[in-house]
C-alpha cells in the first residue's frame, strides 16, 4: 500500500467516514500490520475507552446428533454414533446447577440439528433452566440455523418460534450459523439450508422482538479476504436497518488432523487448508473493527484463539474477551493446540491488566455488573516475561 492510500484510509477512519468494500480490501492486502493494528485500536478506543468487558458464563450443549455433516465441523455425530448424545432436559438442569458457582450470569445453549426431538423439547428446556438457575443467569441460546430447523420440524413460522421461545426465558440468540455468507464457499463448506436469507430473515425478526443478538463469521478455512469484507458488509447493512446486534466475534477455523475422541476425521477441509496465523487473525480483528462503524463492540474467544494471540487481539481492535468457559466442546472436540478448558474470573482480571486494560465484568446485555481496577502503572514501566 502505497503511503498516499495509506493515508487516506487512515483519514477517513479517524474522521468516522465509513469505509467502502474497495477500502476493506485494501487493509486486508497492507504489509504494514503495526499501523493496521494501531488504527484499528485509536477506533476502538474512542468507542470504548480502556475497557475490556468480559462475562461469566458457560456453555451447554444438549445434543451433538446432527442432521447436518458441515465440512468443518467435528462436533457432530449421527444417531446410533459412538459418543453421540441427547440429554433428557433433567439432565441438562442437573449439569446447569453445576455451573452456578462464581457468579454465573449467562448460559449458552448451541446444539446440533436433531432429526427426531420434538419442538416442544427446546421450550420445555428452556422453561425448566430458567426455573432452576438464580434470576440473574440469562439464557442465550440458538442459532438462526436452528430456528430454522425448528420451522422445518413444528411447522411453526420463525416468529411464533421466537415467541414461544422467549416466554420460555430466551434473552438472546447465538450468532453462530454465520460461517461465510458467500455462496460460492458456503457452498463448499455449509451441508445446512440455513443461508444468508434466512439467516438474516431471523436476525432481523429476533431484532423487531427486541432481542439484542452477537453476529458471528468463521474465517481462515478456504474464504479470500474478499470474502470476510463481503461478509462484514453484509452484516452491517443488515445493523443499519435494525440496530440489533451487540457484538461481532470473529471465530477462527480449527484445523484438526483427527477427532480427538474416536479417531474418526471429520473435517473434510483440512486437507487443503491450514489455521489462520496468529498475524491473520490480528489482521482480521483489526479490518472488522474498522469496517463495523454501526456495532459497538468486537469479541475475541479466546477458546478459538489461544490465550496469547487473545491478549494481542485487544491491542488490535477487539474490546471484549470471552468469557469464564469451562467446557465448549464444539471447538474442543476439534483442536489440538491446547487452549485450556476453563478460565476463571480471577484469570480474565490478569489476563486483561496484563494486556494492559481495565476489566468490566458485564451481562449479556452489555449492562455493567462491577469494574475493576486497571494495571498497575508500576508494573507496566518493568519488562515482563513472554506469556506463553
Amino acid at each position: 500500500m502505497d503511503a498516499g492510500l495509506k493515508r487516506e484510509l487512515e483519514e477517513k477512519a479517524l474522521s468516522g467516514e465509513r469505509l467502502s468494500r474497495e477500502d476493506g480490501i485494501a487493509l486486508y492486502e497492507t504489509d504494514d500490520l503495526a499501523w493496521l493494528g494501531g488504527l484499528a485500536h485509536e477506533v476502538r478506543t474512542r468507542k470504548n475507552g480502556d475497557v475490556v468487558y468480559f462475562n461469566v458464563n458457560r456453555h451447554l450443549n444438549m445434543t451433538n446428533v446432527c442432521t447436518a455433516s458441515c465440512a468443518y465441523c467435528s462436533f457432530q455425530r449421527k444417531p446410533g454414533e459412538k459418543d453421540a448424545y441427547t440429554m433428557r432436559i433433567e439432565e441438562a438442569v442437573r449439569l446447569a446447577h453445576a455451573m452456578e458457582g462464581d457468579g454465573l450470569t449467562e448460559l449458552h445453549i448451541v446444539n446440533g440439528l436433531h432429526p427426531t426431538l420434538p419442538w416442544r423439547y427446546y421450550p420445555r428446556s428452556l422453561r425448566a433452566l430458567k426455573e432452576a438457575l438464580p434470576e440473574q443467569v440469562s439464557l442465550k441460546a440458538f442459532t438462526a440455523t436452528e430456528i430454522h430447523h425448528f420451522e422445518s420440524i413444528s411447522g411453526l413460522s420463525a416468529s411464533e418460534i421466537l415467541d414461544e421461545l422467549i416466554d420460555a426465558g430466551l434473552e438472546s440468540l447465538t450468532g453462530g450459523g454465520a460461517e461465510i455468507f458467500d455462496e460460492e464457499v458456503r457452498s463448499q463448506i455449509v451441508d445446512h439450508r440455513t443461508h444468508w436469507e434466512d439467516w438474516s430473515r431471523i436476525h432481523r425478526l429476533a431484532h423487531s422482538k427486541g432481542l439484542k443478538t452477537p453476529c458471528t463469521m468463521l474465517y481462515g478455512h478456504i474464504e479470500e479476504r474478499r470474502h470476510r469484507v463481503d461478509h462484514v458488509l453484509r452484516l452491517r447493512e443488515l445493523q443499519d436497518e435494525t440496530g440489533g446486534f451487540q457484538v461481532f466475534i470473529p471465530l477462527r477455523y480449527q484445523h484438526d488432523f483427527v477427532d480427538m475422541r474416536d479417531g474418526k476425521i471429520r473435517n473434510r477441509l483440512q486437507a487443503g487448508t491450514t489455521m489462520a496465523s496468529g498475524a491473520e487473525a490480528l489482521r482480521t480483528f483489526a479490518v472488522s473493527r474498522l469496517l463495523f462503524d454501526n456495532i459497538p463492540h468486537v469479541k475475541v474467544f479466546w477458546v478459538m484463539h489461544g490465550v496469547g494471540t487473545a491478549q494481542l487481539a485487544l491491542q488490535h481492535g477487539a474490546d471484549d474477551m470471552d468469557g469464564s468457559v469451562v467446557e465448549y466442546k464444539i471447538t474442543h472436540d476439534a483442536d489440538n493446540f491446547g487452549t485450556p478448558d476453563k478460565l476463571t474470573r480471577d484469570d480474565l482480571l490478569e489476563l486483561i491488566r496484563d494486556a494492559g486494560f481495565r476489566p468490566v465484568e458485564r451481562n449479556t446485555r452489555y449492562e455493567v455488573l462491577r469494574e475493576y481496577e486497571g494495571p498497575d502503572p508500576a508494573r507496566r514501566d518493568q519488562p515482563q516475561p513472554m506469556r506463553a
